[in-house]
């Protein structure tokens, strides 16, 4: 679609009116933060709902809702339906949420394998709702993020998972070798809906946006046919799930900066960094007591621990055990990257498939880890799908015969081709035979990516 005739589309869906003026704010400046406070809501701001559902913040709303594509809720609207359905309902769609009689639909249960094994479950609103959604985060986000601590990372503009594990790497070559590595269990399933609303509320005084946010928390999930209500947790899924969270924990943040700690905290990941042990056991107890009475979350005794960062995982990084830290790649990485190109070059499809499906997915994977201070990982790391390519063509192969036959014809000596042919698929991989056929030179020319040289 042409910019000119989606501008049009989006003024009729939205009105076509000129941008509002929201009224002046009382309390408009920002005071400077103390470690542990908390900003209260702009007093006498009751109309963020016109803020919310401003022109031009519901047509970027818009944008990202169809860019950000993603599956249809329980209504099963695909995000290519949702410019159309707007044009048509969003009189009346608009009437409901200025009046506060908006109610939204159930969140749609499903379950994705999570990296460190078992399932996340995650909750995907009606493709209506997230647009909804997404506009009240857009103005709630350029109101608070402000005032969140500069030791969060997660979810927040022009901050980055690099930048967090940096500042961890900066702790840990400023003397402080120990981490409290804290994991929060099931926290977007756990948060307690009273305890959250109260910290909206000392933000928002707009009641019906405070009672639309409450009513998207209480809006149960359909699962197997059947809606559950739902009386805690924020649903991974929507696009207020990661304000939300960051509000909940700023507390914590707040906790930690006014005990003098320091800390990297990414969404419910946070990382503290002492100079002892000892000295990491006194925290973990004491934060733990504070989550559990101020917050009431509970820490995942399992996958919480005091150690040595090169014993722990941060966001995929780990650290050397060295002097001067560097960034690693965590074995855990490591180790479901081998499994998902296990995955990849299972037999059955051509080479050619294989290597630009793989390429693919290594691309992603290298722009992350690509920041690895320790190379030889990328490289060792490329040998190793080189080595699995080979196995896989060896296989493809099938009859010794013909594995024969095109080592001979590649230059291979008689015996040696002999020799090799009667070779697993693995070692063969290693042969010096197969790799002059199968080189490195060659997995370039039709494609393949390399870590090493991302």
């Amino acid at each position: 679609m042409g910019g000119e005739q989606q501008k049009s589309q989006e003024e009729l869906a939205f009105g076509g009116r000129a941008k509002v003026k929201p009224e002046a704010r009382q309390g408009e400046g920002t005071e400077p933060l103390t470690a542990g406070s908390i900003p209260e809501s702009r007093a006498g701001n009751e109309r963020t709902m016109e803020e919310v559902l401003e022109r031009e913040n519901l047509k970027e709303a818009l944008k990202r809702v169809e860019r950000n594509k993603g599956a249809g809720g329980v209504d099963g609207m695909p995000v290519g339906k949702l410019r159309a359905y707007l044009k048509q309902h969003w009189p009346k769609l608009r009437e409901d949420l200025l009046s506060g009689k908006y109610e939204p639909q159930p969140v749609r249960r499903v379950e994705i394998p999570k990296a460190s094994g078992g399932m996340r479950r995650l909750g995907i609103p009606t493709v209506v709702d997230r647009f909804i959604q997404q506009a009240i985060q857009q103005v709630l986000q350029r109101e608070w993020d402000g005032t969140f601590s500069e030791h969060s990372y997660g979810f927040r503009p022009n901050r980055t998972a690099h930048q967090a594990i940096d500042q961890a790497k900066e702790y840990i070559n400023a003397g402080y070798g120990i981490v409290v590595d804290i994991d929060l269990e099931k926290f977007f399933d756990r948060v307690n809906h009273d305890v959250l609303m109260s910290r909206v509320a000392r933000r928002v005084s707009d009641k019906r946006l405070l009672k639309l946010i409450r009513r998207y928390l209480n809006s149960g999930v359909m699962e197997n046919g059947l809606v559950s209500p739902t009386d805690e947790g924020t649903p991974q899924g929507g696009p207020l799930s990661p304000l939300l969270s960051n509000l909940m924990l700023d507390d914590l943040d707040r906790e930690l900066e006014r005990r003098g700690h320091r800390f990297v905290r990414y969404a419910d990941d946070c990382n503290i960094y002492v100079r002892s042990k000892r000295a990491g056991e006194r925290v973990m107890a004491g934060v733990k007591e504070y989550l559990e009475r101020r917050l009431r979350l509970k820490v995942n005794e399992q996958k919480s621990a005091v150690g040595k960062p090169s014993e722990r995982k941060f966001l995929g990084y780990s650290f050397t055990n060295e002097v001067k830290a560097r960034r690693r790649i965590a074995p855990e990485s490591v180790r479901r990257f081998k499994e998902r190109v296990r995955e990849k070059t299972k037999r059955g499809r051509s080479l050619q498939l294989v290597v630009t499906e793989l390429s693919q997915y290594m691309r992603g994977w290298g722009g992350y880890y690509r920041r690895s201070e320790w190379r030889s990982q990328l490289t060792e790391l490329d040998q190793w799908v080189r080595r699995r390519l080979r196995r896989y063509v060896w296989q493809e192969w099938k009859r010794p015969r013909r594995r024969y036959r095109i080592l001979r014809k590649h230059g291979t000596e008689p015996r040696e081709a002999w020799r090799v042919i009667h070779f697993g698929p693995w070692r063969a991989s290693r042969s010096k035979a197969v790799s002059r056929i199968l080189s490195n030179a060659y997995f370039r020319r039709i494609g393949l990516y390399s870590l090493e040289r991302s």
